[in-house]
């Protein structure tokens, strides 16, 4: 029998069920790439992922009960290049020393979970595991017996034992083959895991706990159209909440971010970040160091300042997104065309005369809606005769929808410069713009 790819909202809900003929267990699927994009183009200018993003990744996607896939392409001499190399050891290297010791080793409670037999469950609804002595944990991680099975529960809790009383520490939803639950450290001697809701009797095959060692967070780096920046901890994409991870909250628990703002690779001799500074254009990078551990360096091309610039025409614009919020420096807001648009540009004044080298597109992340996957970037001196700079194109954008560059063949001397959108990602019938950059030499 062939069961095509299932990509709706709604897949396994119990309303959903009800109208299905019959039941069939199909593992989700997570697909990314470790690159900017699905395939390699150079070990300069194209982004690849940390070991940060990779983990976590690895922790969401496989702890969420979908099977991870990673996109890792060969460069142009059969290999993987040497930073895709040291990212996946680094990532094997923590997935390693968190999942590779099990703190409940030992503890006492259903034996059915803690034998390490995925053939044998426990049907309970509270599950009380008790360790011989008190262990600091931030990972617990819950198996269904999926094989023989099935997937049954809809959601559920963990518990604490914290000063004589239960503390609820996580929630979460489905189990099915695991789930990864993430957590603020807690130290306890004694831990419950409750079945809020389920299908059908549970069958909870595995519990094990687990400590990661909190790492540095990630930054992002912000500018407004003023050219004012702003470092802080990179938040989620698509808005996915982490179950209160660790890293994130590290910037308030005695991490420092230092920078430069000349291309330099920061370290703790460099300029210690207090507060938001100018910068009319450049190449910022920052670091945040935490425990005498440096995390992964952030990186913002700063283009022009956006302080002068005006909308000059656009092919057409809905509602809260006016073609302005295109370049108006928040990541948030965004530019989107009207569905009977088949034109779907937008052109920028940007006051003066300037020497371009190239842009960046950032799409908007609230949905996957417009984002554009091939255009065209004309320049004009004068808004009346212009010159086609080039046509790029921006893959795997829904996947990953991160900022991304195009650089110019030879320098381009524009005051106005219009985008063209010739092709959206998913075929989408509108284009969306969440920011827009350029960079001059």
């Amino acid at each position: 029998t062939h069961f095509p790819d299932l990509q709706a909202a709604d897949l396994g809900s119990r309303n959903q069920l009800y109208t299905a003929k019959y039941l069939h267990y199909q593992q989700a699927e997570t697909n990314t790439s470790i690159r900017e994009g699905w395939f390699y183009r150079d070990d300069s200018a194209q982004k690849v992922r940390s070991a940060d993003d990779v983990f976590d990744i690895y922790e969401r996607a496989v702890g969420g009960n979908s099977t991870f896939l990673l996109n890792i392409p060969p460069n142009r001499t059969g290999k993987f290049s040497p930073a895709d190399v040291a990212c996946l050891k680094e990532t094997g290297k923590r997935i390693r020393e968190t999942y590779g010791v099990n703190l409940f080793q030992g503890a006492k409670g259903p034996k059915e979970t803690l034998d390490n037999n995925s053939n044998t469950f426990s049907t309970a609804n509270t599950l009380v595991i008790s360790t011989p002595a008190a262990v600091t944990i931030n990972r617990l991680m819950i198996q269904e017996a999926v094989a023989t099975q099935g997937e049954r529960v809809e959601s559920h809790a963990l518990d604490a034992w914290v000063n004589g009383q239960w503390k609820e520490i996580a929630t979460a939803t489905n189990i099915g083959y695991k789930r990864i639950l993430r957590f603020p450290e807690i130290t306890s001697a004694k831990f419950r895991v409750r079945i809020l809701q389920s299908r059908a009797t549970p069958a909870i095959s595995n519990i094990t706990a687990h400590y990661y060692q909190p790492r540095p967070p990630r930054l992002q780096i912000l500018r407004d159209k003023k050219g004012m920046v702003t470092i802080t901890s990179q938040p989620e994409t698509f808005n996915w909440k982490p179950h209160h991870e660790n890293a994130s909250e590290n910037l308030n628990k005695g991490a420092a971010v230092y920078y430069t703002t000349n291309g330099a690779t920061p370290g703790s001799s460099s300029m210690l970040y207090k507060s938001p500074f100018y910068v009319a254009q450049g190449n910022i990078k920052a670091i945040a160091i935490y425990k005498n551990e440096k995390g992964p360096v952030a990186t913002l091309h700063a283009g022009i300042a956006k302080e002068n610039w005006k909308l000059a025409t656009l092919s057409s614009e809905t509602g809260k997104h006016g073609g302005i919020q295109a370049f108006d420096g928040d990541e948030k807001t965004w530019w989107q065309s009207d569905t009977t648009d088949s034109a779907r540009f937008i052109t920028i004044d940007m006051g003066s005369l300037h020497r371009l080298t190239g842009f960046s597109y950032t799409p908007q992340q609230t949905n996957a809606s417009g984002m554009m996957a091939k255009g065209i970037i004309s320049v004009s001196t004068d808004n009346k005769t212009w010159q086609e700079a080039g046509r790029f194109t921006f893959g795997n954008l829904i996947n990953d929808p991160v900022t991304r560059n195009y650089l110019f063949s030879k320098v381009q001397q524009a005051r106005y410069v219009r985008i063209e959108s010739t092709e959206q990602a998913g075929s989408s019938n509108i284009v969306s713009i969440a920011e827009l950059d350029f960079f001059e030499d």
